[in-house]
């Protein structure tokens, strides 16, 4: 091999190991106690970081971002792993997981309620979530958690609106 070559080959190795440390959230994904709940956790401070905007518009335009994004992570981590939706993938959980908080504040009740909303909506996968994850690759990874993360939003739009909590 012409070092051109091995370089190029060095590269996507670690460019594709740097991709899966990111998928399994930097480890929580190994955890061997519900490891997407584990690593949905990381979810919390992106959420925190993208409020900081403080603008309703960048919040989701980042989230949005997140979301388009954890597509490819997920499937190169889907490649490595050689299964699909591996349980050891959990950027699909804190990548989506800001979707949950968009438009609403960042209170500790707000974010607690959302959090354990959408852990047990991503367990139930109403439809069309459960369909969404028979997409293929990545997309099928992130579709479910996405769809899980929308019923998450609009409850808890629903619920902000009638208990004013947060």
């Amino acid at each position: 091999m012409n070092p051109m070559n091995r370089l190029l080959s060095t590269a996507r190795q670690m460019l594709s190991s740097a991709t899966v440390a990111l998928a399994t959230g930097l480890g929580a994904g190994l955890s061997p106690f519900a490891p997407g709940t584990v690593g949905c956790l990381w979810g919390i401070p992106i959420s925190a970081l993208l409020k900081a905007t403080q603008n309703h518009l960048w919040e989701a335009a980042g989230a949005g971002v997140l979301v388009v994004l954890a597509v490819p992570i997920c499937s190169t981590a889907e490649t490595r792993f050689g299964k699909k939706d591996d349980r050891r993938i959990v950027a699909d959980e804190f990548m989506t997981f800001p979707v949950c908080l968009l438009g609403l504040p960042l209170a500790a009740p707000v974010v607690v309620v959302a959090f354990v909303l959408n852990r047990f909506l991503d367990v139930l996968k109403p439809p069309p979530a459960r369909r969404a994850q028979q997409l293929p690759r990545g997309w099928g990874v992130v579709a479910d958690d996405l769809t899980t993360s929308l019923y998450t939003l609009g409850i808890m739009h629903i619920l902000h609106g009638l208990l004013a909590f947060g």
